[in-house]
């Protein structure tokens, strides 16, 4: 029978594992360094996609609870040139394969799916060995310690268990977003609210963009993407929110007031999220009965894609793991080789996307296709 699996993080990737492994009747606990469930936000709209991400979902048996969660409407999508002029104006007519759901919901789902006791909270991992049975220790902040022969870092950009794989460690990939947020935002920034519309607002310019989408309670949920190097972000004090955003906004003099609106009249504090990537295409050899999933796997620059690819991941890890209960090197391979390469797929294709974006004849046209996995004319 295939050995009760240990599980570093409680991210969508983890628990994406940990219930496919409970479909399959196999055993998980997962470790998660965050003190209970609801103790930070958990980030905003995911486009959950038909050919990764709902993949995943339906390996967890939850599809239906998962149409439960979906925001209808939310497939809209507005394209904007910097003085306003709208390239593309897009209603979400139900034929996109890429349905809008809240990260905070998706994740609770997939708590509430797995048996209790199955996630251990406030367990921060500090470091991870090797002991010389081929089993590993796991030691946690508060001095306690797990050993397991099954190991599986689901633990993000700085993962812990991936330095028993890899010596690869992310780098700052050269702009980050500006993330701010403006509430009951149709009757308090109507202009703002008209702006965005019903869905998505995207601005794909070269340089710095301003993206919004509109989220659950009349709520615009802003990116501001800014080039810049870390010391240019350093400069700014956050904790002055007036000034903070006033230099933001600075950077966008020049675009339409109703864009630049959703930095100046934001009705929280900007936060500043820097972008690290890993090496694109990064492997390691097979280190027998240790393996990772999502960003600790292959992180890189917000694509669309890194909460699917990590749902997918765990959902074929735990796939393998079930069909082949003897003999968990090859499920363990056969997993590594199959994400390998769809993940390097995923993030070349997201690069070379986004570098012709700026200079496209039709660039609203193009995101639209992108996102919805269709050819409009």
């Amino acid at each position: 029978m295939t050995p009760s699996v240990t599980i570093i993080g409680a991210g969508l990737g983890g628990l994406t594992l940990a219930r496919v492994l409970h479909v399959h009747g196999i055993r998980a606990a997962v470790y998660e360094a965050e003190p209970s469930p609801t103790a930070r936000a958990q980030g905003g709209m995911l486009d959950i996609h038909d050919y990764n991400g709902q993949l995943a979902v339906e390996a967890a048996d939850l599809m239906d609870e998962f149409r439960g969660l979906i925001l209808e409407g939310r497939q809209a999508i507005r394209v904007l040139n910097p003085d306003g002029t709208v390239l593309l104006d897009k209603a979400d007519d139900g034929s996109g394969g890429r349905p809008e759901v809240l990260r905070a919901e998706l994740r609770q789902l997939l708590l509430a799916s797995l048996p209790a006791g199955t996630v251990r909270w406030g367990y921060k991992a500090d470091g991870v060995r090797a002991l010389d049975d081929g089993h590993y220790e796991v030691s946690f902040a508060d001095g306690s310690t797990v050993v397991t022969n099954l190991l599986v870092g689901a633990d993000g950009a700085w993962s812990r268990v991936r330095p028993l794989l890899s010596a690869a460690t992310p780098e700052y990939a050269g702009q980050s977003f500006i993330e701010t947020y403006l509430y009951d935002a149709d009757t308090r920034h109507p202009v703002a609210a008209t702006t965005v519309g019903g869905g998505s607002l995207l601005t794909p310019t070269e340089g710095a963009q301003i993206h919004a989408h509109r989220e659950k309670g009349d709520t615009l949920h802003t990116y501001v993407v800014l080039p810049k190097p870390l010391d240019w972000f350093a400069a700014i004090d956050f904790s002055d929110a007036a000034a903070a955003k006033a230099r933001v906004a600075r950077e966008f003099d020049d675009w339409a007031p109703e864009i630049t609106a959703l930095i100046t009249d934001a009705d929280t504090a900007p936060v500043w999220r820097p972008h690290y990537a890993l090496p694109v295409g990064q492997q390691w050899d097979r280190v027998p009965g240790v393996t990772l999933v999502g960003d600790a796997a292959h992180l890189t620059v917000p694509n669309g894609e890194g909460a699917n690819l990590a749902m997918l991941d765990g959902a074929e890890l735990g796939k393998t793991l079930a069909a082949h209960p003897d003999d968990v090197e090859a499920a363990i391979t056969e997993y590594e080789l199959a994400m390998f390469a769809r993940s390097t797929e995923m993030a070349v294709e997201g690069v070379e996307f986004f570098e012709n974006l700026a200079i496209d004849d039709n660039p609203g046209q193009s995101l639209f296709s992108m996102l919805h996995g269709t050819e409009q004319t």
